[in-house]
């Protein structure tokens, strides 16, 4: 393991008031028994004149809980560690460690005996020092991408007179449109000699998935937490995957220079947030580094910042270990990460583990021991600065792109021809939201799309599945209805937004939890959502979570800026469609996170929309003169001239319940013309997105996806009377 020098990278001083009261006193109390017990064991040795070198024999209580963090952290806080006579002069002569594990049989599950035979494999393991391998993980808008841009630009990737587009890694357009990263992406710099793999991750709890697959392929992160916020959901559940790994984390308080930045807060909140996730020792003991992402600037200390990012980058060398490799071993690489490119076909990307991958190798892929088949690589690439490069070898540690294995997988492992074996499979949590995907029935059809039957629905959905891990897809009650699940509603629904751009047309139902029944009992899933509002719209935005089942167990202030931060444990039923209603309570500046927090028992029925829908009469074109009246009964989605056929969706009713309109009807036209034209003044027509769609529409009604036209319609399986 490497340790951190002293001289370059200072202790973190704020564990002195970052431990709790709890754990502190925990610390004590197992302190208090140690010496006790030491003490006591003295006076029974001394009274029954055992004078002969004392050999502690060790004995296992298979009950026992092993305590590892609270002493050591309780002698980091008090700064001195203990002592006594009575324990300082026993002549204690330790056997070796290998023979004390070789004559204790333990009574423990299998679980950890696999996890302490892994670790005596990886003591056998050699380091690579000139590679780091890492993750930068983060909450939404925390500052992830922006920070790459900085690293990308100090480690001179670009000429000085390129053009570079902000959030060069958010190549796709989907993501420069809605602001967020929604696929992981690589890239390297080179820093002092040391080549620093770097994958950008998605800060959506809905994404969660892709941040699952890439933390296989590094050995440390760097968790960026906003100087204001703090810690939130996502950074809550990435720092929890990361520990899980055993990764090493240099923790960026980033938008330092925000007016309302609190450093030692966030600092604290994060450090309780290790001892919460049961963070090792080593782990707790982590690197603080203070930055401004889009300054470009880094510092040990806030208000003491360098002029570049060097601080960052010296504390990824130093704090975050290389890879552990078998370099004389079988190969062994774990593809976490498919691309496609016109000309090489399927990319797969991921970790060399062990060996080494050379250009026109033949080599065995394997999904488990039975199941293998073998192929050969055709074109070979590693990352270099923002590039793919050909490379003629790979060795052990690296990452890279491997071409001409036409039917890879993630979760499969490229391994050795004559004696490989495949690597552990990449596992993502379950899917807790479904819709249903269906062909478009609506009279319109055929008239935007490229693809409209069953068939090309079928391939796409399935296709999805080859690279995004986290999505199931089932085939539906019908032969051309299938069944989507994802982490959330925007999971699913940044598929439906890439296959409308790809030219599919087709019809999706509105979204439903996945329900769990265990002993009889009906399970439901619950999140944590975290609302950032100002204190003047607070009253709206309580009473609107309580309504649908939320409990509030937190409420803090943020800084100077009159915001409050609450926390609540809601069903996520009650989530679906409250992003628009708390946007519409607090006039637009209220701030909704939610992640995944566990399945709970029901919490009973929930009223999400109060308001019925204004349904199209007939089919035509509206008219002024129609549209007219119309507005009378509500707000409408259609202005005149648009086509509408009979079942759609025009418009909100201000009342519940659905109503029948007629939006197509013409002035009579006679030869009377005794009063001249009437002007007619017509209201804006809401203009409702695919998100806003999808959260509006109810059990009885669909949305029709097209690639120029997104409407609403009543499901004509489900229709209810409408008066």
């Amino acid at each position: 393991m490497i340790t951190k020098p002293t001289n370059q990278l200072k202790a973190l001083p704020f564990k002195r008031g970052a431990l709790t009261t709890a754990s502190f006193a925990k610390s004590s109390l197992f302190l208090s028994l140690s010496l006790s017990t030491f003490l006591g064991q003295r006076a029974m040795e001394m009274a029954v004149g055992f004078h002969r070198t004392l050999t502690p024999s060790f004995s296992v209580n298979p009950n026992s809980r092993r305590l590892s963090s609270s002493p050591i952290l309780a002698k980091r806080i008090l700064g001195q560690t203990l002592s006594s006579p009575a324990i300082t002069k026993l002549p204690l002569t330790f056997r070796p460690l290998t023979s004390v594990r070789s004559s204790i049989k333990c009574s423990v599950s299998e679980a950890t005996e696999t996890q302490l035979e892994i670790a005596d494999k990886k003591r056998q393991l050699m380091r690579r020092r000139d590679i780091r391998n890492i993750a930068i993980v983060a909450h939404v808008d925390h500052g992830k991408t922006t920070l790459v841009d900085a690293m990308l630009k100090q480690a001179k990737v670009f000429r000085a007179n390129q053009f570079v587009q902000e959030r060069i890694m958010d190549s796709n357009d989907l993501e420069r449109e809605r602001g967020i990263t929604i696929l992981s992406k690589n890239t390297s710099i080179t820093y002092k000699d040391t080549k620093i793999n770097i994958i950008d991750t998605p800060g959506h709890s809905d994404f969660g998935g892709e941040v699952e697959r890439v933390l296989n392929m590094v050995e440390g992160v760097l968790l960026v937490v906003d100087s204001v916020e703090g810690p939130m959901p996502q950074t809550r559940f990435v720092l929890k995957k990361a520990l899980e790994f055993g990764h090493a984390v240099v923790v960026v308080v980033n938008k330092i220079d925000r007016p309302s930045a609190r450093p030692d807060f966030v600092i604290n909140s994060t450090f309780e947030l290790f001892i919460e996730l049961n963070a090792t020792d080593e782990q707790c003991d982590f690197q603080v580094i203070y930055a401004s992402g889009i300054k470009g600037k880094a510092g040990l200390s806030p208000e003491n910042l360098a002029e570049d990012l060097g601080p960052l980058f010296e504390a990824i060398i130093r704090c975050i270990p290389g890879p552990r490799i078998d370099k004389d071993g079988a190969l062994q690489m774990l593809v976490t990460n498919i691309e496609y490119d016109e000309h090489k076909g399927r990319i797969a990307i991921g970790r060399l583990h062990a060996g080494v991958l050379q250009r026109g190798m033949d080599v065995r892929v394997c999904t488990s021991e039975d199941a293998c088949r073998y192929a050969r690589v055709s074109e070979l690439f590693v990352y270099e600065k923002f590039n793919r490069v050909p490379a003629e070898t790979v060795e052990a540690g690296d990452i890279c792109a491997v071409c001409g294995i036409d039917d890879i997988q993630i979760g499969e492992t490229i391994a050795d021809k004559i004696s490989g074996r495949p690597l552990p499979a990449i596992r993502v949590e379950e899917p807790t939201v479904r819709m249903a995907f269906s062909i478009n029935t609506s009279p319109f059809v055929g008239r935007e799309g490229k693809y409209v039957t069953s068939r090309n629905l079928r391939d796409r959905l399935y296709r999805e599945l080859e690279r995004n891990l986290a999505m199931k897809v089932e085939d539906g009650e019908t032969a051309d209805t299938f069944i989507v699940s994802g982490r959330g509603t925007l999971h699913i629904t940044i598929l439906i937004e890439n296959m409308r751009r790809e030219g599919y047309e087709f019809m999706v139902g509105p979204p439903k939890v996945i329900n769990k029944r265990v002993d009889d009992k009906l399970l439901e899933p619950f999140e944590i959502a975290t609302v950032e509002v100002p204190e003047v719209y607070m009253g709206p935005v309580v009473e609107l979570l309580g309504k649908r089942r939320g409990q509030m167990f937190d409420m803090q202030g943020l800084g100077a800026e009159g915001t409050t931060l609450l926390k609540y444990k809601i069903p996520t039923r009650g989530l679906l469609g409250l992003r628009n209603a708390i946007l519409t309570a607090s006039r637009g500046t209220a701030v909704l996170n939610t992640i995944f927090d566990s399945y709970g028992p029901w919490a009973g029925d929930i009223t999400t929309r109060d308001q019925g829908s204004l349904v199209a009469f007939e089919d035509g074109t509206t008219t002024s003169y129609a549209l007219s009246s119309s507005q009378e009964r509500g707000q409408l989605f259609v202005g005149p001239g648009s086509d509408v056929y009979k079942g759609q969706i025009v418009g909100i009713h201000q009342r519940p319940g659905d109503l029948s309109l007629n939006v197509c009807k013409k002035k009579a036209a006679t030869n009377i013309r005794s009063n001249k034209e009437q002007t007619v003044i017509l209201d804006t027509p809401l203009v409702y997105s695919l998100d806003d769609c999808i959260e509006y529409i109810q059990e009885d009604e669909m949305v029709e996806v097209t690639p120029s036209s997104i409407r609403m319609c009543k499901n004509p399986k489900l229709a209810k009377k409408t008066r």
